[in-house]
């Protein structure tokens, strides 16, 4: 690649380009158990296993799924919180080079019905809750053949193992439930265990593809982003060379983002295992108490989390006098991280926080800001190694655009997709000569570094000005007495759209006023950004990666209007 200006930025071992190993995904468990067998590999409450007994149990799981009729290239949906059997099930599928179709446990039945059908599974891995509560009943509807049903119970030890059932059906909704013998329906614990660890070898290539990872749906129907093994390992392999002092085998991350994001699954499941790193999993990332105890008992080392969490572990109760000193390394993405909660963040634990930036297409890693050196706070960083980008009109691509100025943000690199499944046409829309379009609007500096400054879609036009939420909500989450913000524009007959911002207080003490919020914007933001509505809520929506949904807002105001009108 011809030199470009963050390469200079590049910190001391870190390569323009690696010399990357064909090591496809069950090749990268493969050699964690040769290299570090005795090394713990997971955590998930009172269990454990090494990456010798990780490897023999995705390999019996092969040999069940074999049993089932999975072979190359067959999906099989994994529909799970992270539970041992979701990386066991993973590894498995990769194992016979068939295809895992990550499902979000909350996805309502139409959700499930579109997903699977779009990518045929054959075979589904599922939660006993889940085939209860939502799968059972649209069985028909399906495709899927044979279904694997999880307890979350069924890998804890004593006392665990009897306490967590009943636990577990006292929730609401209840996250356990029997469920009734039926044909083609099998119990995940007793399928491995009947399964010797002797699959039948699959030859398997890199341009092969490992998952198909479906996007939100925020732009209209989800999408399944076919993503094949030199992706995937391609992008762990340029994690590794960025995060530079890491010890193979002696490393430990938490992973409670969801592996059935992109975000979970490459930097929280597979990366750890290129590296040796033991994976603690938690299922639930809102469940906050758990994440701190999990990093202080765990001497947690490395942290990928989204904005939201490191957020909420600054303000929970007592965390200054808790010993964080073991994180090293976070890394943040997903969505813009507030200044004064990455320098909150840093002080307590005494890490180092990259902000970064990915996409599902990317799989997601694109851009980090370097660990040492030239960090730039509210930045999203550089290209990794072997990554171009570039910044255009949005109007016409054949444009570039000069630094300083914003536009889209276009991607190139080993990570970039192969397409969208059954979609010839949306592929062709987002890959266009090797480039990828990414729908987010950028600026570069005279660094080469890049600051996101929103998405086309969330683009506020007003009074004929272009106005980018992410910088307002950059500006309102600086306030000393805001803990979330979230920036939208709601139709407006004169001005074209209003900015109206949604507050969320900090907790603890007096909230802010609108006239307070509008002198603090006016200082830092041009008159016509200044948000002239505002909106106090004890909450704000998010998504299942605790990101915040600006659409559902832009929904509501909008549903309102109509009413409004109709009366």
């Amino acid at each position: 690649m011809d030199p470009r200006p963050w390469h200079r930025h590049y910190e001391p071992g870190v390569p323009v380009s690696v010399r990357y190993e064909d090591l496809t995904v069950p090749d990268l468990l493969a050699r964690a158990a040769q290299d570090w067998g005795e090394r713990p590999a997971l955590i998930f409450q009172n269990f454990r296993c090494n990456f010798r007994e990780l490897k023999q149990l995705s390999d019996r799981f092969a040999t069940a799924l074999h049993g089932l009729g999975v072979g190359p290239g067959d999906r099989v949906a994994v529909h799970l919180p992270n539970l041992p059997q979701a990386v066991i099930a993973f590894f498995a599928i990769q194992r016979l080079g068939a295809q895992a179709v990550m499902t979000n446990p909350l996805y309502t039945a139409r959700e499930i019905e579109h997903q699977w059908n779009d990518a045929g599974c054959t075979v589904a891995v599922t939660g006993d809750w889940l085939w209860m509560q939502k799968v059972r009943a649209i069985r028909d509807r399906l495709p899927v053949r044979d279904y694997v049903v999880a307890s979350i119970g069924e890998y804890l030890r004593f006392p665990l193992n009897l306490l967590a059932p009943l636990k577990l059906r006292r929730a609401r909704p209840p996250l356990s439930a029997k469920w009734p013998v039926e044909n083609g329906v099998h119990a995940f614990r007793r399928l491995l265990e009947a399964s010797p660890p002797a699959p039948p070898a699959a030859r398997i290539r890199m341009s092969d593809v490992s998952v198909v990872q479906y996007t939100g749906g925020t732009t209209g129907v989800s999408k399944g982003a076919e993503l094949t093994h030199r992706n995937l390992s391609c992008n762990a392999q340029q994690c590794s060379v960025w995060f530079t002092g890491l010890e193979p085998g002696r490393e430990v991350l938490l992973n409670a983002l969801p592996m059935f994001h992109i975000f979970g699954l490459t930097v929280g499941t597979i990366w750890p295992v290129a590296g040796g790193a033991c994976i603690v999993l938690q299922a639930n990332p809102r469940d906050l108490p758990t994440m701190v105890k999990n990093l202080v008992k765990h001497r947690v080392s490395l942290f990928p989390a989204v904005p939201a969490l490191y957020n909420a572990i600054n303000e929970f109760p007592g965390v200054d006098r808790l010993d964080l000193s073991s994180v090293k390394y976070c890394f943040s993405g997903s969505a813009p991280l507030p200044e004064d909660v990455q320098r909150r963040f840093e002080q307590l634990t005494g890490a180092i926080v990259a902000e970064g930036f990915g996409l599902t297409e990317t799989s997601p890693v694109a851009t980090v800001n370097p660990l040492r050196g030239l960090r730039k706070i509210g930045h999203i960083g550089i290209p990794v190694p072997d990554t171009d980008a570039k910044i255009v009109d949005p109007e016409n691509a054949a444009v570039t655009l000069p630094v300083g100025q914003a536009g889209e943000l276009l991607l190139r690199g080993p990570q970039v997709m192969k397409g969208y499944l059954n979609s010839p046409e949306e592929t062709a829309k987002i890959l266009r000569d090797g480039w990828l379009f990414t729908g987010d609007l950028a600026v570069m500096d005279e660094d080469g570094y890049f600051k996101i400054v929103g998405r086309k879609k969330d683009m506020i036009l007003c009074g004929g000005y272009n106005v980018y939420p992410d910088e307002i909500d950059r500006v309102l989450m600086a306030h000393p007495k805001v803990f979330e913000s979230c920036t939208i524009g709601v139709p407006d007959p004169r001005r074209g759209e209003n900015v109206k911002a949604f507050i969320v207080p900090k907790p603890g003490g007096p909230p802010p006023t609108p006239e307070e919020l509008d002198a603090w914007c006016r200082e830092q933001l041009a008159a016509y950004k200044v948000p002239h509505l505002w909106e106090f809520r004890a909450e704000l929506p998010k998504s299942s990666m605790m990101k915040l949904l600006r659409r559902v807002l832009r929904d509501e105001e909008i549903a309102k209007q109509k009413a409004g009108s109709v009366a």
